[in-house]
C-alpha cells in the first residue's frame, strides 16, 4: 500500500503535477500517519516544485509528470506509472547465492513452524481440546 499525493500547477505552456508515494507508517489496513521527518522532505520538494526551484524527480518518492505525459496513460494518476521504484543499493550476494541462503532461510522456517504447531496442537490436547491432524494452515 502506498501513499500517493499530487499537487497541480498551471504553467503557461502545459498543466505539471507533482506525485509522491510510499511515505508514512501504517497505522490500520486503511491508515497510514506520516511522521514530522516525512511531512517536511514532502513539504521542501514541494516548494521547490512549485517555486520552479531545482527539483529533481527522485525514484519511488516523486515524480514531475506534465500534462502529455499524463494524458499517455490516459489521465490515469497512479503514482507507479510515473515515479518507479526506489533505487536499491547492491548488497553485493550474486543473485544465485542469495536466493540458495533465502531459500534455506525458508525451509527452516517452515521446519520450526510445524515443530510449533505440533506442541501447540499438543498442549490444546492435554486440556481436552483436539485439533485435526491436518495442518492448521490448511483449509
Amino acid at each position: 500500500m502506498v501513499v500517493t499525493y499530487i499537487f497541480m500547477h498551471q504553467i503557461p505552456s502545459h498543466v505539471d503535477c507533482r506525485l509522491f508515494r510510499k511515505s508514512g507508517t501504517l497505522v490500520t489496513r486503511k491508515h497510514r500517519e506520516l511522521s514530522d521527518e516525512e511531512i517536511k522532505r514532502i513539504y521542501d520538494t514541494y516548494h521547490k516544485w512549485h517555486d520552479l526551484l531545482d527539483c529533481e524527480d527522485i525514484g519511488g518518492f516523486c515524480k514531475s509528470a506534465n500534462l502529455k505525459e499524463v494524458r499517455g496513460h490516459e489521465y490515469i494518476l497512479t503514482p507507479g506509472r510515473y515515479v518507479g521504484i526506489e533505487e536499491q543499493e547492491d548488497d553485493g550476494e550474486p543473485f544465485e547465492e542469495k536466493m540458495t541462503r533465502l531459500t534455506s532461510d525458508l525451509a527452516e522456517m517452515f521446519a520450526k513452524s510445524y515443530k510449533l504447531e505440533e506442541e501447540i496442537k499438543q498442549r490444546l490436547g492435554a486440556i481436552g481440546y483436539e485439533v485435526g491432524s491436518e495442518p492448521l494452515w490448511q483449509e
